[in-house]
């Protein structure tokens, strides 16, 4: 992927010239509705139709419409819809079922460019924990909360398994929106009609992650890039297996390695090794793990031995497929883990094992996704099953937008302006070689 609309357009045409006019509607397409979006957003025109209507007519016909009716109208070949695609792992959602506004801008999120932090991806929640601690709170771990406690109709805190009690006038949950909505706030404390909505939700398409340590500097056989790799250019083929419950013949991957991009940090990996993170999207369904209640029940399944035979079976698929990227790193590998959709259940006690919460499908996008404020004064969602969407970014402008819902301020907009909150003086400095990200989180 390049940096820029322009780029990536020529790119693809001199990739599949058969296609090129195609391809110039279909990234028009693309391009309008994102231009149109920005203005009307800026504008304040998205809460007036009449505006939309004619400030916005690209967002209004193809917006809520699929990828898949675009890819129709435009008559656009099945390779030239693979590789436009090759980045719905992000979302992890079938063409037929994802709006064109959702994959545009995850296009537009791509083309922006690319940036990693240096110290790996441990350094965001340890700053986040710094900032935290540095203006007066205090952050838990290994805490769970077993009720969020509801008082004449307004939250009035959470209770912990322990039994202890923490007051207080606002709770904002990132945990799973239906454990959140059902399990910890309790159906008798909501509608009828919120009961149903959430309990309608459908989740996105859950991972299946291998971590791999490596005895090799892998800058030696890749360039500093992640990969999406795939053995078909049947995308929707792939997607609605995930769907019926099997696993993908030929499954596609996202591939990254921290070390290559950050290879002056040791805490990733020592020097002369590499890390490296291959990922695919698979079903939800318990039965594909042969498991039956799942973690959050209670069920212990880890060293159950058909279990372990699925895990490692598609530990295996994975490091085979990931050798057509990067030939021979079977022969290097010195330390292995992977984590199913269950192990996700596990630790963060999400339905269906997902990592994107909710999926971004036509009837759940938009308005559709829950707000930040809900029915309950005082309690407050966040994360990646409301209107931020997943991932990094979106969870991060998430907490701000949730952040802003609490103060009754645009919170993003005084970022947007330069706005600095609090005392960066109080923070660790950023030149500090003896702080630890992963002991800062803990």
């Amino acid at each position: 992927m390049p940096k820029g609309w322009d780029r990536y357009r020529e790119r693809l045409v001199a990739a599949f010239p058969d296609d090129e006019t195609a391809l110039h509607r279909c990234l028009d397409v693309f391009e309008a509705l994102l231009a149109e979006a920005a203005s009307a957003q800026k504008s304040g025109a998205m809460s007036d139709l009449a505006r939309l209507v004619r400030e916005a007519p690209t967002l209004l016909q193809w917006g809520a419409r699929s990828v898949a009716d675009l890819f129709d109208d435009c008559a656009l070949g099945q390779k030239a819809r693979a590789v436009i695609l090759a980045e719905s792992g992000a979302y992890a959602m079938a063409p037929s079922r994802t709006p064109v506004a959702v994959h545009a801008a995850f296009l537009d999120h791509y083309l922006k460019g690319a940036y990693y932090p240096k110290g790996g991806g441990q350094v965001l929640p340890g700053r986040l924990v710094d900032v935290v601690r540095a203006n007066g709170g205090e952050v838990r771990t290994r805490a769970r909360v077993e009720r969020i406690l509801i008082e004449d109709g307004r939250v009035a805190g959470v209770r912990l398994t322990t039994g202890e009690e923490l007051r207080a006038p606002v709770v904002v949950s990132n945990a799973d929106l239906k454990r959140t909505m059902l399990d910890l706030v309790g159906r008798e404390h909501l509608s009828a009609e919120t009961v149903r909505r959430i309990e309608s939700y459908r989740m996105a398409l859950p991972i299946f992650c291998v971590y791999l340590g490596l005895d090799i500097d892998l800058r030696e056989r890749m360039p500093n890039t992640n990969f999406w790799y795939s053995g078909t250019f049947d995308v929707e083929g792939t997607y609605q297996a995930c769907y019926a419950g099997k696993l993908p013949e030929s499954p596609p991957l996202f591939i990254t390695a921290a070390t290559v991009k950050d290879p002056g940090t040791t805490r990733i990996a020592p020097p002369g090794h590499s890390s490296i993170e291959i990922m695919t999207w698979v079903p939800a369904d318990y039965d594909v793990w042969r498991v039956h209640e799942g973690p959050a029940a209670g069920e212990k399944y880890h060293r159950d031995r058909d279990y372990r035979s699925n895990k490692d079976r598609l530990t295996d698929a994975l490091i085979d497929a990931a050798e057509q990227v990067l030939p021979g790193i079977r022969e290097h590998i010195v330390w292995k883990e992977a984590a199913t959709p269950v192990t996700q259940e596990r630790f963060t006690l999400s339905t269906d094992g997902t990592s994107y919460g909710i999926d971004l499908a036509l009837d759940q996008v938009g308005p559709n996704r829950p707000a930040p404020a809900t029915e309950i004064a005082g309690l407050y969602l966040t994360g990646a099953s409301t209107s931020s969407g997943p991932g990094i970014v979106g969870s991060m402008r998430g907490g701000v937008g949730t952040a802003g819902a609490v103060l009754g301020r645009d919170l993003m907009r005084e970022v947007e302006q330069g706005s600095v909150f609090g005392d960066p003086a109080k923070l660790v400095p950023a030149d500090d070689g003896d702080w630890d990200p992963w002991q800062a989180s803990r």
